[in-house]
């Protein structure tokens, strides 16, 4: 089969006409691969658009918190940083597209793609065999890999730590798979079962890559040797670390930058003007912490406004068959990071020191 020529996909273009969004972007998203496979790059694109999505709510009430800026894949010389964030990027990424195609697939929406079934009939443990449909994920992994990593076309080491935790990503599909099985026997015995393997819920992976960014590994890499650029020697150092590297494990190059401060060459939108979390029903302590964390930490104070809110309320059902409601205005109050110089008189309430334990 012959390789087509390089092809350029609007990402922006396909997941608006997909998802009807415009809420997510990334220029010029490069891919290449088989004629064949483009007939699953509406797939890739709303994969990699959910990936993103999960690196948001991932990182909602933190310091950086997944701008449009890391959406810039780092096949562009905009992003050529090897950080921690990065690394939870092409991680989450990859798996997006991954579980897309993989979704896709056991839906039917792929004519050359169906179950794995590869496994039925085998005895899978004690009281169950395999069988059903299981989600074919080794037809997703495969996919993805030709879009996903074709981005990557440099042979230096920042290139190679993206490779590897796309590969993360796509391990982390695997690994938060689950078991479901239907029960056989007289009179609902259950006394052998049909199991098989399908997809957990995206957020689950999102939860799980979200650990493999907190317990990241910074690669420390032989600088003299790394100096002989993409020489043998250099590339060796590079294998020489990386052999050590779980294959699950993520791996980031450089330290994060300062991500209170705003920085526009690097995209990043500092923490002023952010809102945190001090009231609310069933918070973690992460969210409750959230105010220190993004706002007395990085030097600014909190700030309460107070929003007036419209919702429905005092709904009943009239016969047949209506639901009436009334609409009701309450009082909400939000937190913000603001500059301790800042004053606005509009602002009902203002609070100089950040949220305590």
């Amino acid at each position: 089969m012959k390789r087509s020529t390089l092809l350029i996909l609007s990402i922006t273009g396909v997941c608006s006409a997909i998802l009807h969004t415009a809420a997510w972007s990334v220029n010029n998203f490069l891919m290449t691969g088989p004629k064949a496979f483009l007939t699953y790059s509406s797939s890739v694109a709303a994969g990699a658009h959910s990936g993103m999505e999960e690196c948001k709510f991932q990182f909602g009430w933190e310091r950086w918190n997944c701008p449009e800026s890391a959406l810039q894949l780092s096949t562009h010389n905009r992003l050529r940083s090897a950080t921690r964030e990065t690394s939870f990027v092409h991680a989450i990424s990859s798996a997006g597209v991954m579980y897309t195609l993989t979704r896709n697939c056991s839906l039917g929406d792929f004519e050359s793609c169906g179950c794995d079934d590869s496994r039925n009939g085998r005895v899978g443990g004690r009281g169950w065999v395999w069988g059903g449909c299981s989600d074919n994920v080794e037809f997703g992994e495969k996919v993805s890999k030709l879009f996903v990593d074709a981005l990557e076309t440099g042979h230096d080491t920042r290139a190679l730590i993206n490779l590897h935790n796309n590969e993360v990503g796509r391990l982390a599909v695997k690994d938060t798979m689950r078991r479901a099985c239907k029960c056989h026997g007289v009179s609902g015995s259950c006394s052998i079962q049909t199991c098989w393997l399908q997809l957990t819920e995206f957020r689950e992976v999102g939860n799980y890559l979200k650990i493999k960014y907190d317990q990241a590994h910074k690669l420390e890499m032989d600088k003299r040797r790394m100096r002989a650029g993409n020489s043998a020697d250099s590339r060796g150092a590079t294998a020489e670390t990386f052999h050590h590297i779980h294959p699950s494990e993520l791996v980031f190059l450089e330290d994060s930058p300062d991500y209170c401060t705003r920085n526009a060459s690097l995209g990043h939108h500092g923490t002023e003007g952010r809102e945190c979390l001090q009231t609310g029903k069933n918070l973690s302590q992460w969210e409750k912490r959230s105010c220190r964390r993004l706002c007395t930490e990085c030097g600014l104070r909190v700030e309460e406004r107070r929003t007036e809110v419209v919702a429905s309320c005092n709904c009943k059902f009239h016969w047949c068959c209506t639901v009436r409601c009334e609409q009701c205005r309450t009082l909400v109050a939000k937190h913000f990071c603001t500059r301790r110089d800042s004053a606005d008189p509009n602002h009902i309430r203002q609070r100089s020191r950040g949220h305590r334990r």
